[in-house]
């Protein structure tokens, strides 16, 4: 169990990683895969409201679910987004990206070849990746307008029994820190990053939470 400072840093990150981004109507639904189903089940009921016509599922086999799984994130994404009853048409799917770079680098090459150019995307995606998911599409697709957004859960409701409190904040960690350093790496634009949230980041390193640092 998690003791009290341990939650308390944990959901000041958890908070940080969202975008708190008010959705409305948009061209595309992009849904970023992942070992998470429950973000094509997001992705699913956003297309079903009506906030977008066309919903995207990127995502081939990452570090993660290359060793849990033969079928593409993006086709099992597609095969529950069907399910709840998004009709097949509304449905584009790229396979072959492995990290977040590349979900946006091939979904621009795969609207390209269809000729479709739209203006503005609702990104989904797991709660603790929504701020660097921002950084990196701002990066890569900079003129479009984004709003991002995850399964609508809070920090405690989040794990399940394969994906524990201790496995989130590890990824919470590690994603904290590739906010700082990637953007001189090119891989995603500058995000402020406030002195308690970096101070709760040290914390959790201190306590053990290393497991997902670069």
């Amino acid at each position: 169990m998690l003791g009290p400072e341990i939650t308390e840093a944990a959901k000041k990150l958890w908070e940080y990683h969202h975008m708190h981004h008010e959705l409305k109507l948009s061209d595309c639904i992009l849904a970023l895969g992942s070992h998470d189903l429950r973000v094509a089940d997001r992705a699913a009921e956003l297309y079903l409201e009506g906030l977008a016509p066309l919903l995207i599922c990127s995502g081939g086999l990452g570090n993660l679910t290359s060793n849990i799984w033969t079928v593409p994130e993006a086709d099992q994404f597609a095969e529950i987004a069907v399910k709840k009853g998004v009709p097949p048409r509304a449905i584009l799917i790229e396979n072959k990206s492995t990290n977040t770079g590349e979900n946006i680098l091939f979904t621009q090459q795969l609207l390209a070849e269809r000729g479709i150019q739209p203006s503005g995307f609702i990104v989904v995606q797991k709660p603790y990746m929504e701020r660097r998911s921002y950084a990196t599409f701002k990066k890569h697709w900079p003129e479009k307008e984004v709003l991002v957004t995850s399964p609508q859960l809070s920090f405690e409701a989040y794990p399940t029994a394969d994906i524990s409190p201790e496995k989130v904040i590890n990824i919470m960690v590690g994603d904290l820190q590739r906010i700082k350093l990637y953007p001189s790496k090119g891989f995603q634009i500058p995000m402020d990053i406030p002195a308690d949230i970096w101070a709760a980041y040290e914390l959790l390193i201190s306590a053990g939470f290393d497991k997902h640092l670069v």
